[in-house]
């Protein structure tokens, strides 16, 4: 595991000291460690079952851990629920909406259950994206009903925003407009996101830091853009200048196996290099870190959907 300590607990946005969660014989986080920057958009990235949700979950006290601690802006939410959850806002992946009620509806159900609720703010985001106030939410498309529910999180200025999995049933449209209204927000009110996904593809561009979660473990914690410099892709086992192995898996073509290199401090991307048998690494895409992490400690490697 690579874990980068820029960011100190003292100003985490989100912390998680060994945090471990079994269900019977499945353990879903394994002493996980994490340290989540104010004022960041953070990639979660693994395949489904690599414990993203449990995660969230046990950010959100809906599920206990069985070791270890986590604070969300500097709150026990298993201490001090209420406090916390106050600092929260939550997206699921299943939009949240009542099919009997209206969009207005649920933003004064809302008003009603956070005593902070700014439903003009909630409002202002709708109108920007053409959603009728007085529409069903029976009639809402399935980006429409995600579009409700970020904007009953973001209605409730909540400084950590905790996103699970929200962009996996919507059309490409759809997933592009979600990831707008929310880094707009983000960057206006200044608040910190973790957005869940196990698409490399629709977190690249939104987010400026990665965490890589697989089989239950902290695979790799940095900046997305040290995530992308820092590694080297080669299709044999000879390491680049100043690298160390972390994985290998099924190439592009389905034929070629591809191994996923970690350069050392100082080592710099540098351009295309030997590797001194005949062999060229080349620079790995955000897709690549991410398989070749997953694939660690794995005798065949996997893809992502």
């Amino acid at each position: 595991m690579v874990i980068d300590r820029g960011a100190s607990i003292g100003t985490a946005a989100l912390a998680a000291h060994g945090l471990s969660k079994r269900f019977k014989k499945k353990v879903a986080l394994d002493k996980v460690d994490l340290a989540i920057p104010a004022g960041s958009v953070t990639a979660l990235v693994g395949p489904n079952g690599a414990g993203k949700t449990t995660l969230i979950r046990v950010c959100m006290a809906f599920e206990r851990p069985n070791a270890g601690t986590v604070e969300v802006d500097g709150v026990d939410p298993w201490k001090h629920r209420s406090e916390a959850l106050r600092r929260v806002g939550y997206v699921p992946q299943t939009p949240a909406v009542y099919r009997g009620l209206s969009v207005e509806d649920h933003l004064a159900m809302a008003r009603s259950l956070h005593s902070g609720f700014d439903s003009d703010y909630a409002r202002r985001r709708l109108d920007q994206l053409g959603i009728p106030l007085d529409q069903r939410a029976d009639t809402l498309s399935g980006g429409q009903a995600a579009q409700l529910g970020l904007a009953v999180a973001l209605g409730t200025r909540a400084k950590v925003l905790l996103l699970d999995e929200p962009l996996a049933n919507l059309d490409p449209l759809a997933r592009r407009e979600f990831i707008q209204v929310l880094l707009d927000a983000v960057k206006a009110e200044g608040s910190t996101a973790l957005l869940s996904s196990h698409i490399v593809t629709d977190v690249e561009d939104a987010c400026d830091r990665l965490v890589i979660l697989g089989g239950g473990k902290v695979r790799l914690d940095c900046p997305l853009e040290e995530a992308r410099q820092t590694h080297r892709l080669t299709e044999a086992d000879s390491p680049p200048p100043g690298g160390t192995a972390v994985g290998s898996f099924l190439g592009r073509n389905g034929k070629t196996i591809m191994t996923l290199w970690r350069l050392a401090p100082g080592a710099g991307p540098g351009g295309d290099q030997g590797t001194g048998q005949g062999e060229t690494s080349e620079a790995a895409s955000l897709e690549d870190v991410v398989l070749g992490y997953l694939a660690a400690g794995r005798s065949i490697g996997l893809q992502l959907n």
